[in-house]
């Protein structure tokens, strides 16, 4: 195999067989490509795209290139929900601990953030102790015990995924149907999935800013999952503006641990979590229909079920067992808050979502370059939903900031973000779609 020949052969158009992308995929887990041959190999896929064979051939190639997860002594039905990427989507922090207890086994190998968008790895880094990437064995006693863990990509689960997802993001690789469905369904192949739920983003702070485009992908994930044997559907939701009203990471785990505790209800967040645990719930014949499902998710929410199958989640994995409890114990705050004013009086109608992941992103709270560190500290808490009245001067969210000139620049940048109008806006909802 050589590698040149492969990347020239998709460069122009050509299709590539299903051994050509296993001998590329397994040099790629073997560390015998250059990162300049990854990401050769990932623009002219994002340029030529790839037919459904060559999908299906990459997906299988890439959870082939590692351990294949088993969960043969638990007796409970093994489920997963993944997004494409979103501004302030926390769901998976707050979704693995509902379905759990429900009934559930949900074993969540999320990543990093990829773009703008945050990742549920990085906001889970900002609680101290939490082993993000266990041995299997602890990884399959926590799933087993607390009936969920949510982690990162270990080297031995698809691990030509993980070098391949860390080139794509710095090289303007990620809004690639061929490459987001392989990398998607590349780990929950391996992690031994029986259902799974998609949330395919659409909009502004998307990486599928188009509807037909959002409902591609969406399609693509739901054929090539299930003719791999996994059941899965897909919802299609709302990206336009940050689904939480904070997004960073400690600020946006903060905001789970109060959605956890019953603080934080009849917003869009809360719509679509519910969403898709019950779809999760009905998916494995947990529940009949979606009514009973919502029921049974509301259920172990209000009654602290979901929140203590959390807390144990942490505690197994290192964390404090008291998190929820004393979040301002552990979770660290950035030395400098300032609220974001209003630039006039009127309606909230319209922002730029990924405006504001990538004003995260400047204020150190996300990657320009893989080996770039954290601030988890930083970001916006405060945000208020489109279809808000304001007033001149009211804040319209608070910044988190590591010094003073961080926190200008963010606010600044922050209120160009929004749109201000007189009249009050129609909204789009939430859930815009299934498939």
């Amino acid at each position: 195999m050589i590698p040149q020949e492969i990347i020239r052969r998709k460069r122009d158009g050509d299709e590539l067989d299903a051994a050509d992308i296993s001998s590329f995929i397994a040099a790629l887990a073997a560390g015998q490509l250059s990162e300049g041959q990854i990401g050769a190999f990932a623009m002219a896929v994002w340029f030529k795209g790839m037919s459904r064979a060559e999908i299906v051939a990459l997906t299988l190639a890439m959870a082939d290139s590692g351990d294949r997860l088993q969960w043969a002594d638990i007796d409970r039905p093994i489920a997963d929900k993944h997004s494409t990427g979103g501004v302030g989507d926390n769901v998976s922090l707050m979704l693995a601990p509902i379905a759990a207890a429900c009934g559930l086994a949900v074993p969540m190998i999320s990543g990093r953030g990829l773009g703008h968008t945050g990742g549920t790895l990085d906001k889970l880094e900002s609680i101290p102790g939490y082993i993000i990437t266990p041995d299997a064995n602890l990884f399959h006693k926590v799933v087993k015990e607390a009936g969920c863990a949510i982690i990162g990509q270990t080297g031995t689960l698809a691990p030509a995924d993980g070098r391949l997802y860390a080139v794509r993001d710095v090289t303007a690789t990620v809004d690639s149907i061929p490459l987001i469905t392989a990398s998607i369904l590349s780990k929950k192949l391996a992690a031994g999935l029986e259902t799974l739920v998609l949330d395919v983003k659409v909009g502004n702070g998307a990486f599928m800013a188009d509807r037909g485009q959002a409902e591609i992908l969406a399609q693509s994930l739901v054929e090539v999952a299930n003719g791999a044997g996994v059941k899965t559907s897909a919802l299609i939701t709302d990206m336009n503006q940050p689904l939480a009203d904070s997004a960073g990471n400690a600020v946006e785990m903060r905001n789970c641990l109060d959605f956890l505790a019953g603080r934080k209800k009849d917003t869009r967040l809360e719509t679509v979590v519910l969403a898709f645990a019950a779809e999760m719930l009905v998916k494995s014949g947990i529940a009949a229909s979606s009514d009973e499902a919502e029921t049974k998710a509301r259920r172990a929410l209000s009654s602290g079920k979901a929140a203590e199958v959390f807390a144990r989640m942490v505690s197994m994995l290192g964390g404090p067992a008291d998190l929820i409890e004393n979040p301002d114990r552990y979770l660290a705050r950035a030395p400098i808050e300032k609220p974001v004013p209003a630039a006039r009086s009127g309606w909230l109608a319209a922002c730029d979502a990924r405006g504001i992941g990538v004003s995260v992103i400047d204020l150190g709270g996300g990657r320009r370059h893989p080996a770039d560190r954290i601030d988890h500290r930083v970001g916006f808490s405060e945000l208020l939903p489109l279809g808000t009245r304001v007033n001149a001067g009211e804040p319209i969210a608070l910044v988190h900031a590591a010094d003073e000139a961080a926190a200008e620049r963010a606010a600044t940048a922050l209120a160009t973000h929004y749109r201000i109008t007189e009249d009050r806006p129609e909204l789009t909802p939430v859930i815009a779609g299934l498939v």
